[in-house]
């Protein structure tokens, strides 16, 4: 049962420190894609007048459709906004160590800033692609672009 007092959420708005890395398990067919995000955070120090840029950098695991989506349309340098929920896990490294490690699990991945190729003025006109896993069809069903729809729009 869920704590009704209780929430695991995370937005983050950043650029990709490198193309998702896929990867599929062949024991479940599931796909996996795993990236880094770094956020940007600027910090104002009174005494000395000075402003300087702190830099972090998040590790994002996401499954699934939305994966196979980051590896086909993410490249380094991106910017997206990434909303999930922390989750961490351990396990034994080869010398019998056990190691942690905190990653978000995204849900949701917004595309942000201008679409590559696209005019200035049409690119500020449209409104951000967004990508979730229910926004993908399942096996089986028609991937064909609709009516007016060019071969080289993003498929959502």
């Amino acid at each position: 049962m869920r704590d009704v007092n209780s929430l695991n959420k995370v937005i983050l708005i950043g650029r990709l420190g490198q193309k998702p890395e896929l990867r599929v398990l062949p024991q479940k067919d599931r796909s996996v894609a795993r990236f880094s995000l770094a956020t940007n955070e600027r910090l104002f120090n009174p005494s000395t007048n000075e402003s300087s840029v702190r830099t972090e950098w998040h590790k994002i695991v996401v499954w699934g459709k939305l994966a196979e989506f980051c590896e086909r349309y993410l490249d380094q340098g991106k910017q997206i906004l990434v909303e999930g929920k922390l989750r961490t896990r351990s396990w034994q490294d080869r010398d019998g160590n056990k190691r942690t490690t905190t990653e978000i699990e995204a849900q949701s991945i917004v595309l942000l800033g201008r679409r590559e190729g696209a005019p200035e003025a049409e690119a500020s006109a449209e409104p951000a692609a967004q990508a979730q896993v229910q926004d993908f069809p399942s096996e089986g069903e028609s991937q064909t672009p609709a009516e007016g729809e060019g071969d080289d729009e993003v498929p959502f």
